[in-house]
């Protein structure tokens, strides 16, 4: 049987709604079940993974759910024009998070067993 992988694609800004945050507890559940999983952040998604996040005590970190994530083997990257409209930079991002394209995204897609889109 060949590898399974899911890739989920975000739009959402981290915080205000629980989508993104919904999206990275499924990410570690399907990595507890074997599965490989890339993530893509697209317009204000690409804040999730951004690091130093500061939030308040008893809160969610996504950045830091983020780094646990890429820690366990997950493909996270940030789309460069959503990135650099926002300001930010490869820098900006927590360790394993990747700045990339949307040509990245379409070979994900193309490779992965299941597609997601939050």
């Amino acid at each position: 049987m060949s590898e399974e992988i899911v890739t989920i694609v975000l739009q959402e800004a981290p915080y205000g709604k629980e989508n993104n945050w919904n999206a990275l507890r499924l990410a570690e559940a399907l990595i507890v079940e074997r599965v490989k999983v890339r993530i893509f952040l697209y317009g204000d998604s690409v804040l999730t993974a951004k690091k130093d996040q500061a939030t308040p005590t008893g809160f969610y970190n996504l950045g830091e759910m983020v780094k646990v994530l890429i820690k366990k083997g997950a493909e996270i990257r940030s789309c460069l024009t959503c990135t650099k409209a926002r300001g930010l930079t490869q820098d900006d991002f927590v360790e394993g998070a990747v700045v990339g394209k949307t040509l990245d995204l379409a070979r994900w897609i193309k490779d992965s067993t299941k597609v997601l889109s939050l």
